[in-house]
């Protein structure tokens, strides 16, 4: 009830954002847009992409009639194959931990018309399938209340209560909001990551199975 709002993925952009939030101590409702000259690149949806490209190149630097003389080959190249595919899906399942600073000081705060208000931090990730944004709201610790300041470290989300310094200032996280939607393709992305990776394995298998024949010599 505290966050609604409509989010436009392309790909691994964000390129469109428009939320409305109502604040809790006095339910104003702010509205914030991203800027239409503005998206925000994923990093996460990024880096799996690249690893995936990786994995294609690995498996097509071959001229068509390379023929494997090994199987220990076979077994190293499907080793190298996998940990990308597994470095791509853990970019998508593991979101990356940051701390408050860090996102007060990203580039996401700059997207949005009107800009917004130093009591308010966003964030974006994405988490298996969803895509997730979380609203923390701010107030400002004053200096007699700062004794027991202890900064928070790094989290992918942090709780009510969690204190951080930016600009010379101190300031503890007063409210969290969560809401995260499911990309149906992200779902796909996942099977495909689990389906490839278990292609994978069991052609190791198959080649181990085979070697071991291959190697047995009766007496």
């Amino acid at each position: 009830d505290q966050v609604k709002g409509v989010l436009t993925l392309q790909g691994d952009a964000l390129c469109q954002a428009d939320i409305n939030l109502k604040m809790p101590r006095n339910n104003q409702l702010l509205h914030f847009a991203f800027r239409e000259d503005k998206q925000w690149k994923l990093q996460q949806i990024q880096d799996a992409r690249n690893h995936v490209n990786q994995a294609i190149y690995l498996l097509m630097n071959r001229d068509v009639n390379y023929q494997f003389k090994t199987g220990s080959e076979v077994l190293k190249l499907m080793d190298a194959v996998m940990l990308q595919l597994t470095r791509a899906r853990n970019r998508l399942t593991t979101p990356a931990t940051l701390t408050l600073p860090e996102i007060a000081s990203g580039g996401l705060t700059k997207m949005f018309s009107p800009a917004l208000p130093p009591d308010i931090l966003v964030n974006f990730y994405i988490n298996l399938n969803k895509l997730c944004l979380t609203v923390y709201q701010l107030h400002v610790l004053q200096p007699s209340t700062t004794k027991n300041f202890k900064p928070a470290g790094g989290s992918v989300l942090h709780n009510p209560g969690a204190m951080f310094e930016f600009g010379n200032q101190r300031y503890e996280v007063s409210h969290v909001h969560k809401v995260e939607s499911v990309v149906p393709w992200l779902n796909d992305a996942l099977v495909f990551f689990t389906v490839s990776l278990q292609l994978c394995q069991q052609l190791k298998d198959k080649i181990s199975v085979f070697s071991s024949y291959w190697n047995y010599r009766p007496y």
